[in-house]
């Protein structure tokens, strides 16, 4: 059965976006642990890091290189944090949580994002992105 971020990837379910490309994509979690909470994952369903290919796991990690710097900007915040954990979807992905201090980042801080929250969020960030990407 696929993943909800399997889903997403097909556009059965809706995501604000961040970035695209053949390989990965990145969104607004719908439950983040502050404003710009993204997710970074593969486009092909792996669950455990340890089990993606060295080239994508670099692909996917180097697409959240490329985001955090809009990230931080867009959220204001001093830096962008990143974890994986892997425990809520069974596909690898990648946290990026916007912080200023170490208290920022505790998933327990995490609650529902509305519509209204995540729109501007996700439009901010994209107008960081550099314009050519890679």
């Amino acid at each position: 059965m696929a993943s909800v971020f399997t889903k997403i990837v097909r556009g059965e379910l809706p995501s604000f976006k961040i970035f695209e490309d053949d390989f990965t994509l990145s969104f607004l979690s719908i439950a983040p642990v502050g404003p710009g909470h993204t997710l970074v994952i593969p486009k092909e369903e792996i669950d455990s890091f340890v089990d993606v290919p060295p080239e994508l796991y670099l692909r996917t990690m180097s697409h959240c290189r490329l985001i955090a710097p809009a990230i931080e900007k867009a959220s204001g915040k001093k830096r962008v944090c990143l974890a994986v954990q892997g425990f809520e979807v069974p596909h690898f992905h990648v946290h990026l949580i916007p912080c200023d201090k170490p208290e920022d980042f505790d998933f327990s801080l995490a609650k529902s994002a509305s519509f209204e929250e995540m729109e501007p969020m996700a439009h901010q960030i994209r107008a960081f992105l550099p314009t050519t990407p890679h």
